[in-house]
């Protein structure tokens, strides 16, 4: 028995150092990306992470503040496009056509808004920001604590990712947040380097050059 649990320790011990150090790995990788207004980075477009929407198409915190943040980097020339990237799996559940009423209500142009219905995760969103989109450089817009691993996929498919913090306020569940990228983290550094699946969806080639409207349903 002693032998036992020696042994079950010992995995337990190797199982936890791999992943802190997975999680410390992309964190500082990705954080090493990360811009701030004096920055003088350009890209294509801002990939505009999602997040929950109530029934009635209201924007949570977060979220509105990576929209708010969005169109300050559209209005300050340093992207030319926003990709609203969320989860619009259900006509009863619609994350993207809210993002982009609210930018649109903020003065972005329609044709320059472009949304991503099937932006499930953030595996995903940037899978199809490369191969949907055709994206080759982004400013990724979400909040501090998810920002490393957004950037850390992108680039490791091959995008000119930088992140914006689109931190605005104090969130609620901000250490829950936290605490769940460690096995986000973990979980999307084997599907970039191993698994490499593909997303639910691809579909035909949508160009972020062209006009925004054509993502409409």
């Amino acid at each position: 028995m002693k032998r036992w649990f020696k042994r079950v320790t010992l995995l337990i011990a190797i199982f936890v150092v791999l992943l802190l150090g997975v999680n410390g790995y992309m964190k500082k990788t990705g954080q090493r990306h990360m811009i701030d207004l004096q920055d003088s980075y350009q890209a294509e477009a801002a990939i505009v992470l999602g997040a929950y929407v109530t029934p009635n198409g209201y924007l949570c915190d977060m979220l509105r503040d990576r929209v708010e943040t969005a169109v300050e980097l559209y209005n300050m020339g340093k992207v030319k496009k926003l990709l609203m990237s969320g989860d619009h799996g259900q006509e009863s559940y619609d994350e993207v056509n809210h993002m982009r009423r609210y930018a649109e209500q903020l003065g972005v142009p329609s044709e320059d808004i472009f949304m991503d219905h099937a932006g499930f995760s953030t595996y995903e969103s940037m899978y199809r920001s490369r191969d949907v989109f055709q994206v080759a450089s982004a400013i990724i817009v979400t909040q501090e604590f998810h920002l490393p691993r957004a950037i850390y996929i992108a680039r490791t498919m091959g995008l000119e990712a930088k992140g914006y913090k689109a931190d605005k306020h104090l969130y609620s569940g901000i250490q829950y947040n936290e605490a769940r990228e460690i096995v986000a983290r973990n979980k999307d550094f084997i599907n970039v380097h191993l698994l490499k699946p593909q997303p639910k969806f691809l579909g035909p080639v949508i160009s972020i050059n062209g006009d925004g409207r054509q993502t409409r349903d």
